[in-house]
């Protein structure tokens, strides 16, 4: 899953580009709403839901159901206990030995335990992520299915797995550490999970409490830390936990993850939306594992081997 320039450029693709760029334009709340309608509609049509043919179904949302207004209401819920202590040493001792990918330069890929200075954000390849014990159940998992359902509208697609170290720096936050929207898609809901605990110095996310139903603007920018103050009070919430810790956020609403200051943080994200994401390019992985995956849920990030 690679980013696609949304400017001319060698990877510049006209059609993906229009297509991305055709949902930022609409910025208008009420405006977005009956076109999320109409392809929430089509997708039903055709990708029904496998919900109804599952009596548990309703059963295995009772636990959920609170997420599922609270993220209607504020953007923001945190999740019923998904990941175990145990699995996650079982991730982290996967991880050991895998190289990251310092998002400066790309092209280049380090082990965690001799990053050169200054490298402030560093990804796993798709492949060591995907590969990651209990990252595909996690994604797969039919309760989260059933979350991002309901606040879809339709049968999801997993548009962006992500397993991200950020790491402490004096810096000021810029980027994706400053206050900023995210515009993937018309309708998406990103769950996240913490692999390290997470304190006040170790990069909590940070969302604003209702900006998902604000308007947008054409141009996405970031935002101040004194403008959010300004605008938005104290909607703005510091999201802590210890490892394993899991919660969702529609990020079209303002959001930020803090500059760890002590200690480094891991997290992993997986994104579900309408479509796919038409700023990236995606490379399905091989699989071969036992899990019963959905063909259309898991299109982008999988192939049958």
């Amino acid at each position: 899953m690679d980013t696609l320039r949304s400017n001319p450029g060698t990877t510049f693709r006209a059609s993906p580009g229009m297509l991305y760029f055709l949902q930022r334009m609409v910025i208008i709340h009420w405006m977005r709403a009956p076109i999320i309608t109409i392809l929430g509609f089509w997708i039903r049509l055709r990708n029904p839901s496998a919900a109804a043919d599952r009596p548990d179904a309703c059963e295995s949302m009772q636990a959920f159901q609170p997420a599922l207004n609270a993220l209607e209401q504020c953007g923001y819920s945190p999740l019923p206990p998904l990941l175990t202590e145990a699995q996650v040493d079982e991730m982290h001792a996967f991880l050991r030995d895998k190289r990251v990918v310092d998002r400066r330069d790309p092209a280049r890929t380090h082990p965690t335990d001799t990053l050169p200075a200054g490298i402030r954000l560093a990804d796993y390849t798709m492949t060591d992520i995907l590969a990651c014990p209990h990252v595909l159940r996690l994604a797969n998992d039919p309760r989260l299915l059933e979350l991002a359902t309901r606040y879809i509208g339709c049968k999801p697609t997993i548009s962006a797995v992500l397993l991200r170290w950020s790491f402490p720096s004096d810096a000021p936050g810029a980027g994706v550490q400053a206050f900023h929207r995210d515009s993937d898609d018309w309708r998406f809901l990103k769950v996240f999970f913490y692999l390290t605990d997470v304190d006040e110095g170790a990069g909590p996310h940070v969302y604003v409490r209702g900006s998902h139903r604000m308007n947008s603007t054409l141009r996405l920018h970031t935002f101040s830390d004194k403008t959010i103050e300004a605008t938005w009070g104290d909607a703005a919430i510091k999201v802590l936990g210890p490892r394993g810790f899991a919660f969702a956020a529609d990020t079209y609403g303002v959001h930020k993850g803090m500059v760890p200051t002590t200690r480094p943080r891991l997290l992993l994200q997986i994104q579900y939306s309408l479509l796919p994401v038409f700023a990236y390019e995606y490379r399905p992985e091989t699989y071969h594992g036992n899990l019963a995956l959905d063909p259309y849920v898991n299109r982008l990030m999988l192939r049958r081997g």
